[in-house]
């Protein structure tokens, strides 16, 4: 699917959150700290920022970044948006230097957007490998630099890294003190 930059989502930070408040409340806004969905409504006017929904059940205000990686960011959210899309749909990844360029904030900005985007991606709890009619395999290397590499100084010292590979499926590397019984043995169960 082609990404269509002249959606108003990506362009337009009023857009972006109704765009967002619709992925993450397609029943209507809740209450992120008690749960209420009756109770809750949005608070309009000039007094108050975009998007603020209060709680009368607990008297909390909220909005859709509440909660999530985008909260207490500056950056507007069409370009959150724009991010995401961008390190989605980008077959190698994207870096934080091309985020800088393409969404026109500073380097900084990009670096926080990237790894908090990275964050979102992340597995929360991962379930279990293997299973009924599943492979898993298992293989250690060790990582580290050449000794004829170093103009100098000691040769480098090289870590051991285990990784477990399930057929067609996922793959878990872990660093491991050394390669024995004892400390692959926790890891394989």
């Amino acid at each position: 699917m082609a990404i269509n930059l002249t959606d108003p989502i990506f362009t337009d930070a009023t857009k972006a959150r109704e765009h967002l408040e619709e992925i993450r409340w397609p029943d209507g806004p809740f209450c992120p700290h008690c749960g209420e969905t009756e109770k809750v409504y949005r608070l309009n006017g000039k007094k108050h920022r975009p998007g603020l929904i209060f709680c009368n059940s607990c008297e909390g205000s909220f909005t859709v970044t509440t909660g999530s990686v985008m909260e207490s960011s500056h950056i507007p959210l069409n370009k959150w948006v724009l991010a995401y899309r961008l390190m989605a749909s980008s077959k190698k990844g994207i870096s934080a230097h091309q985020l800088h360029r393409t969404l026109g904030i500073t380097y900084k900005s990009a670096w926080f957007l990237a790894h908090r985007i990275r964050e979102a991606m992340r597995a929360i709890d991962p379930d279990t490998m293997g299973g009924e009619g599943k492979f898993v395999e298992a293989d250690e290397t060790y990582v580290g630099g050449k000794a004829a590499n170093r103009a100098y100084g000691p040769v480098p010292y090289k870590e051991a890294v285990m990784s477990l590979v399930e057929r067609g499926g996922k793959v878990r590397s872990h660093h491991v003190a050394d390669v024995t019984a004892t400390t692959l043995k926790p890891i394989l169960v």
